[in-house]
């Protein structure tokens, strides 16, 4: 992180992670409302392991990326092993990803191994990752105080919801809510990390007043003044207000049209058509009935006009 590149990288898979739980999440609900159990993680058709595997696979590149690969010396410590502050961030970054690795690679691990509370510690290996992730962001060792710091203290709104579902799914795992939320909170992670890359590293797209800044060796946001500083927090707020609605309407959008693609068919009458349909039967029970007194009084008279005629 710390570049366009690298929020834009990450907020991708998430945007994209988010989705495909989104997706799958409505599917499963739609096909069997009743019998709906929200799973951590939704195997693919060909290879099973799918998502997990490009979940660790994108978690090695951007560890690599914050490690060896974007340093100077593509190594992040001094010649004496120390960790430079200039790379304190590097490792807070790789952190995050680490955990995300780990839970990926033990939801394999555990599915493999069929055992009993497969799902309950899956969730649990997911609230762990989104807690780092939380912890991390809170307490970041690169200065947020300027408008990055409210696109950072936004995004830790969203990453709290990921974390509080999760931990109430273990609970409740088949309230379909909690799981939509959960996914939505997820896409809505990579969708403001793609727009902090692009709003805070684009010049053209920084605020009225502020500029960018080099500082040991990072672009900062900085403004000139507090005026400038107070305008550009605000536009951030309203910003993510926007994204707020924008994503609600989106994300409802999907479930209508997804629910309506996988859902089960309902077949619907009128009362009238139901009544008219008693009435018809009513009528006939009647005349059923009707025809086998009838039948039995002609019995019973050949009965009484048979032993008439013995006598």
């Amino acid at each position: 992180m710390g570049t366009l590149v690298g929020h834009v990288a990450p907020g991708f898979g998430f945007l994209l992670i988010g989705l495909w739980h989104l997706l799958n999440h409505i599917k499963l609900h739609a096909l069997n409302p009743k019998s709906y159990k929200g799973p951590s993680w939704f195997p693919s058709g060909r290879f099973r392991y799918l998502e997990l595997v490009l979940i660790m696979a994108g978690c090695t590149a951007s560890v690599a990326m914050e490690l060896f690969i974007g340093p100077d010396r593509h190594q992040p410590l001094d010649p004496d092993g120390t960790i430079p502050s200039n790379h304190l961030h590097n490792f807070e970054h790789s952190s995050i990803s680490m955990t995300f690795f780990l839970y990926a690679a033990c939801s394999i691990i555990l599915d493999r191994a069929h055992v009993e509370a497969q799902f309950e510690l899956t969730q649990l290996l997911g609230a762990v990752a989104f807690g780092q992730q939380l912890l991390l962001f809170h307490l970041h060792s690169a200065d947020h105080m300027g408008p990055e710091g409210q696109y950072h203290l936004l995004l830790q709104l969203l990453v709290f919801l990921s974390l509080s579902t999760t931990l109430i799914g273990i609970g409740f795992p088949q309230s379909f809510l909690v799981n939509f939320v959960r996914s939505v909170s997820i896409f809505f992670q990579g969708l403001w990390l793609i727009v902090m890359g692009f709003m805070l590293w684009t010049p053209s797209l920084i605020p009225k007043g502020c500029y960018m800044n080099d500082e040991d060796g990072h672009m900062v946001v900085r403004c000139s003044s507090h005026q400038a500083l107070h305008r550009a927090n605000s536009l951030v707020n309203i910003q993510f207000s926007y994204f707020v609605i924008a994503v609600t309407i989106f994300s409802l959008s999907f479930y209508l049209v997804f629910f309506k693609l996988y859902g089960q068919k309902v077949e619907y009458f009128s009362l009238g058509n139901e009544d008219d349909q008693e009435s018809t039967n009513d009528l006939e029970s009647q005349n059923s009935a009707t025809f086998d007194n009838s039948k039995s009084f002609i019995h019973m008279g050949k009965i009484f006009s048979e032993n008439h005629m013995e006598r």
